[in-house]
């Protein structure tokens, strides 16, 4: 991986430059390969499997679970649901590239169910020959548009929301995405076709522009991308139908976004190309520093769960999305 002293990880970008970022446009058989997997998705029947979980958390009732998913994957991973009473909303919650050991993360609504999927090859979802490591996951199929890894994770998220749906079925229309990194991408990739996800939130969001996340230096998954194209050749023919910020552009459901003004892991301009490629109501949360520890941190993480309560749970989440 490339040393984060190495490379000025703003990459010259200042905010006002950032918010010009523009992702390409998607080939002209974008959304068609996308609804295909779509609808490969929604024939899938979960099977949700709940077990007492050994992970316990003030004011809900954790369960350890498995649903199938394409492929005859099997996924495994975490429902928080609350002590007392049914739950008002329900979400969907998409992990980082270094996977997830338990659901420790902040809530953002106390009255909500949260699914937390491994996405297949990952943390409680490996499955041979799929590896855990970022840096050969991410190429996994890479040289298959239609089979390529990242697009059998989208469709974990489409089934996880058909999971969430057997069990409360009465949450039809308010079940939400959040994800962070690459679970930010996958979102952005998933979230235009599944109209079931009602608003999402994205936390510096990889997959953004593809052909400068290809060129420019990095710490994150990229790197391994990078070095399989100076040996095998171009990538953009799978990479263009997996680009977050060309997906970003056919969001329609309201949408938050975290991104990063200083990133070595997701450059900026590829987070950005996502915020700025959303067409249809969208906010914008601008961090300090993304994957990199600094001192604003605390302060920027409570801020940010804040923006999260009311944008899922306040007033603003009764405004209906942009038909």
């Amino acid at each position: 991986m490339t040393s984060p002293d190495a490379f000025d990880p703003t990459y010259g970008y200042d905010l006002a430059r950032l918010l010009d970022v523009l992702p390409p446009q998607a080939p002209d058989d974008f959304a068609e390969l996308w609804q295909r997997r779509y609808r490969e998705a929604l024939e899938v029947t979960p099977a949700l499997q709940l077990s007492p979980s050994s992970y316990q958390r003030p004011g809900m009732r954790v369960w350890d679970i498995q649903y199938r998913s394409t492929e005859g994957i099997t996924i495994g991973g975490w429902l928080l649901e609350p002590e007392q009473g049914a739950p008002e909303h329900a979400f969907v919650v998409g992990h980082g590239y270094g996977g997830i050991e338990q659901p420790d993360f902040p809530l953002p609504c106390a009255d909500a169910a949260y699914l937390v999927p491994c996405f297949r090859g990952i943390g409680r979802s490996r499955r041979p020959p799929i590896s855990d490591n970022p840096t050969w996951h991410v190429l996994h199929d890479i040289d298959k548009p239609d089979r390529y890894i990242i697009g059998g994770c989208a469709q974990d998220l489409w089934i996880g929301v058909t999971a969430l749906l057997t069990r409360f079925p009465d949450l039809a229309g308010r079940i939400n995405y959040m994800g962070i990194s690459f679970g930010g991408g996958i979102g952005a990739l998933a979230l235009p076709w599944d109209q079931r996800i009602a608003r999402g939130h994205l936390n510096v969001p990889t997959f953004g522009h593809q052909p400068l996340r290809l060129q420019l230096p990095t710490t994150g998954s990229a790197a391994s991308q990078q070095r399989f194209a100076q040996t095998h050749g171009h990538l953009l023919e799978t990479l263009a139908y997996y680009d977050a910020g060309s997906a970003a552009r056919f969001i329609r459901q309201p949408m938050h976004v975290a991104a990063a003004l200083c990133d070595p892991s997701v450059a900026p301009p590829t987070q950005f190309a996502i915020y700025n490629a959303l067409a249809g109501p969208k906010q914008l949360f601008v961090l300090a520093i993304g994957h990199a520890e600094n001192p604003a941190r605390i302060a920027q993480e409570h801020n940010l769960l804040d923006a999260l309560t009311r944008f899922f749970c306040g007033d603003e989440s009764r405004v209906p999305p942009v038909a």
